[in-house]
């Protein structure tokens, strides 16, 4: 099975709300859709979403380095030899989002080509995992309604709050909010993409320690090094490395210099095939994992669900699988569907999914 042709759609689809939080904020999934196809008229496609506050990408850069600089380097080559593929992709530079939704869109195509889901050709250790709810930056009622709303929904118990904004007693205020809205049986965790300095963080988990947090994730940023490893010393519950993870090497020094104890594992900045390196350093190291989100739509949760329930590790903890929810349209047409806080792998080979033609002739952008 080889490839003939790769296709890079851009798309942008509103959101319900904007999501605010510490880096920045979106408006709208301005993504690409990845579709890579081959000589038996297969069609492995993924979602590369690009966040340009994070890691440099735009919708424009994923769509050029696709076209000018992948494409041709790719075409004609063996979908099952992903290990000298990935060779030439590493000669660039960066482009995480637009590698890892290549590297996804080749095992979908293995996957049909077996008749497996991916799911099965990954790990295969279950078939479901419970969801985690993110909740951007808001008024402390108006969070604590959003997490209502979601736990009598969906039935959804654990939430992730982002936090960083300053003064840090607002978002003192809202975790309280929370936490005296939902009860003790729900699980909270906090997010601070780089917000607060190492001193406001450990001022801050002092105060959170007595509301029950179970992970805290990028409270100050991994360059300030002595402060971040002075932090996470005393921190007395794990502290999650996300953007400043973003390779297994990046993964490793965090957690062989104290800068976290557990790694936030997203396919979207690290595909499949490399998520797995990430996942099995973090087993090797005795680190706890938690399958994060990009602020994903309904394919990139897809993908999420279809590689955290594939692993023990991964499967362990609850993943952000529930943020498509807050888009206004999307490109599925059988949609993921949350039941009872838990979202189940797809049925099928593959990825088992379908795009809906007529919705991403409305959503696209280069025409």
């Amino acid at each position: 099975m080889r490839i003939t042709g790769i296709e890079a759609v851009p798309y942008a689809i509103p959101y319900t709300k904007p999501l605010k939080f510490a880096s920045g904020e979106v408006h709208a999934a301005e993504h690409v859709l990845v579709r890579v196809h081959t000589d038996d008229g297969a069609v492995g496609v993924a979602d590369a979403v690009p966040r340009p506050f994070t890691y440099g990408e735009t919708q424009a850069s994923v769509v050029a380095v696709i076209e000018r600089i992948f494409t041709p380097q790719l075409v004609g080559e063996d979908v099952f030899a992903r290990e000298r593929i990935h060779g030439r992709l590493h000669r660039t530079v960066g482009n995480p989002a637009a590698k890892s939704a290549l590297d996804m869109a080749l095992w979908d195509l293995a996957g049909q080509s077996c008749g497996r889901s991916v799911t099965e050709l990954l790990g295969g250790h279950t078939d479901r995992m419970r969801v985690s709810h993110m909740l951007g930056f808001d008024a402390p009622q108006r969070m604590a309604d959003e997490a209502l709303r979601v736990r009598d929904t969906y039935g959804i118990a654990v939430f992730k709050v982002k936090v960083g904004r300053r003064p840090v007693g607002l978002d003192l205020d809202v975790c309280r909010a929370l936490r005296s809205a939902l009860g003790d049986e729900a699980e909270l965790y906090v997010d601070g993409n780089r917000g607060w300095t190492a001193s406001e963080a450990a001022a801050a988990l002092r105060e959170l320690d007595e509301l029950g947090m179970t992970l805290a994730e990028e409270l100050c940023p991994a360059d300030d090094v002595l402060g971040r490893r002075w932090l996470v010393a005393q921190s007395r519950i794990p502290f999650v490395a996300d953007e400043s993870a973003t390779t297994p090497a990046e993964a490793a020094r965090s957690l062989l210099d104290g800068a976290a104890t557990a790694i936030s594992v997203k396919t979207a900045r690290t595909g499949f095939t490399h998520s797995q390196r990430v996942l099995f350093l973090c087993e090797g190291l005795g680190a706890e994992v938690v399958m994060g989100n990009q602020i994903d739509g309904q394919l990139g949760t897809v993908c999420t669900v279809a590689f955290g329930a594939a692993h023990a590790a991964s499967s362990r903890r609850a993943g952000e699988l529930s943020n498509f929810l807050d888009m206004s349209d999307d490109l599925l047409t059988d949609p993921p569907v949350i039941t009872d806080g838990t979202l189940a792998v797809r049925d099928g080979p593959g990825l088992g999914v379908v795009i809906d033609d007529a919705k991403l002739a409305r959503y696209r952008q280069d025409r």
